[in-house]
């Protein structure tokens, strides 16, 4: 993986796994199979709905894996005494990959006419603000050393 120029700023300490996440987003959203639509139902809640007709509740799978969605549609109906003339739905298998932010929680999802919704709520985190104690060190140099204590009050 190359770096981002964006992150070779000494400014961001820390944000090393922000690099694997766009790398993984990148190689994703080349995916084009089942079409779907990310909708903000409210301040604190999204949906994700992927159309997958065609397939059974035993057929899909969501799990979460290291921030990450994944829906897998298998599947597992083989009908070989059909006969198709044009066969237009698409009923192969699939996994589609989204990248959750941190705080991201799945709550349901559900099987309604050919679509799974995929409920998803983002609390709005409330700002902490920390006050970090600063202390004076006496050295026997003549020069004073200042030391920082991090205290999560």
């Amino acid at each position: 993986m190359s770096r981002l120029p964006i992150f070779d700023s000494p400014l961001l300490l820390g944000f090393d796994h922000f690099e694997r996440v766009l790398d993984r987003v990148a190689k994703s959203s080349a995916e084009g199979y089942p079409p779907y639509n990310i909708e903000q139902v409210s301040e604190e809640h999204l949906r994700i709905t992927l159309a997958v007709a065609g397939f059974l509740m035993d057929d899909l799978e969501v799990t979460t894996e290291d921030n990450q969605l994944v829906i897998r549609g298998r599947n597992s109906e083989n009908e070989p005494d059909r006969i198709y003339l044009h066969r237009g739905i698409a009923e192969r298998q699939f996994q589609r990959s989204f990248v959750l932010a941190e705080g991201i929680e799945v709550q349901t999802a559900r099987l309604e006419d050919g679509l799974l919704h995929i409920e998803l709520m983002r609390p709005i985190p409330e700002p902490e603000v920390r006050k970090i104690k600063i202390e004076k060190v006496q050295s026997s140099a003549k020069t004073s050393t200042k030391m920082i204590d991090v205290d999560a009050d």
